[in-house]
């Protein structure tokens, strides 16, 4: 009966190594000490009385599953037929864990030798064992342990007593496991947040930041005042027509640089550059000479004596027509003067407040 029983356990820590599972996440890899007690009752082959011992393991956490432990143990069987035994040894095992919580059970093989004193007589032997067990859990640093295990003994030619060198014993540990160290916690992964939705950027031809009437894709001159009139290309067009290669400013067009006076300096912030401009007639550095003219006509006119630093000129010739010049008309319309401001304004603007500088 009692090798029917050993033989069950044997077949219940092989089957919990075949069940071994293979997993990457490492719950504890720490060193730890382990004492414990030990019952043990001996196979009839000893004819010896039960007995007691104890000893002190040293093991490490490989992974998931796995420890290593190396230990080593002094038991005592008492009285019997042939008298007590002494019985003193080590012995490396692996212990596989089905899974590790607060309960943990696990299987265990072992590898290891003993030496038995025997009615003043010694013999070193070889043993192994195969069992189950489980560990609770107290705390990060602190298991109550404890399992049962089949021993088999082989003294070899000892004769420590008559009729076998070989033994089969079942020994029952009870004891603790303290792990060295912090117990590692679980990494928790951040869960990055949802990459926003792209916004699509709005089509420039559907947009007028200066509300000039001119969309942005192709306004040229994209900080225009409001209420001013500006060309197809979004520039503030002061209605001056010059004479074919003139520079004086004809007299119906004071009114309207009157107006355009009032409003640059209801602005004394603006930065202005105040362009003159040329039709295709004449040698272009001629032309290029009476664009800065003109240019400089029309400060002269729109200061009136005043300091105005921010009012600039400067002539662009023939350069940047806004008409055919194949025609009298078209190059009547290039000879003209434009304003441009090039430095936004330091104060909101009202267009509610701001004259229309050519009204009609």
């Amino acid at each position: 009966m009692f090798k029917k029983q050993m033989l069950a356990l044997v077949a219940l820590s092989v089957l919990g190594f075949l069940q071994m599972a293979q997993a990457d996440d490492v719950v504890d890899k720490r060193w730890y000490v382990s004492p414990f007690g030990t019952f043990v009752q001996p196979g009839g082959d000893r004819q010896s009385n039960n007995g007691w011992g104890g000893g002190m393991g040293f093991g490490k956490m490989l992974d998931e599953h796995f420890n290593v432990e190396l230990k080593g143990f002094y038991q005592n069987l008492s009285g019997g037929k042939y008298g007590g035994s002494d019985m003193t040894g080590g012995i490396a095992e692996v212990q596989y864990y089905i899974f590790r919580d607060k309960f943990s059970p696990y299987t265990v093989l072992g590898l290891g030798g003993m030496n038995t004193s025997h009615n003043f007589k010694s013999g070193a032997g070889l043993i192994g064992e195969a069992g189950a067990g489980f560990t609770y859990e107290v705390s990060d640093n602190f298991l109550v342990r404890s399992d049962v295990r089949y021993r088999y003994n082989q003294n070899f030619n000892a004769n420590l007593q008559p009729g076998t060198n070989e033994y089969h014993d079942m020994v029952v540990n009870v004891g603790f496991v303290i792990p060295f160290g912090a117990k590692p916690k679980a990494v928790v992964a951040e869960v990055p947040p949802p990459a926003p939705t792209p916004v699509a950027a709005p089509d420039c031809s559907t947009l007028d930041d200066d509300h000039d009437g001119v969309n942005n894709c192709n306004d040229e001159c994209p900080n225009s005042l409001p209420g001013v009139s500006v060309s197809i290309k979004g520039c503030w067009i002061v209605d001056v027509k010059f004479a074919n290669d003139s520079a004086v400013i004809p007299s119906q067009y004071f009114a309207n640089l009157d107006n355009t006076a009032k409003v640059i300096k209801e602005h004394p912030e603006l930065k202005i550059e105040i362009q003159g401009h040329t039709s295709k007639t004449g040698g272009f550095k001629h032309n290029m000479l009476l664009s800065d003219r003109r240019a400089e006509a029309v400060k002269k006119y729109l200061v009136d004596g005043e300091h105005l630093p921010n009012l600039t000129t400067r002539g662009y010739g023939w350069t940047r027509p806004i008409d055919t010049n194949d025609t009298e008309e078209g190059r009547a319309n290039n000879r003209r003067v434009q304003l441009e401001v090039n430095g936004e304004s330091q104060q909101p603007l009202n267009p509610l407040r701001d004259p229309l500088i050519n009204p009609q």
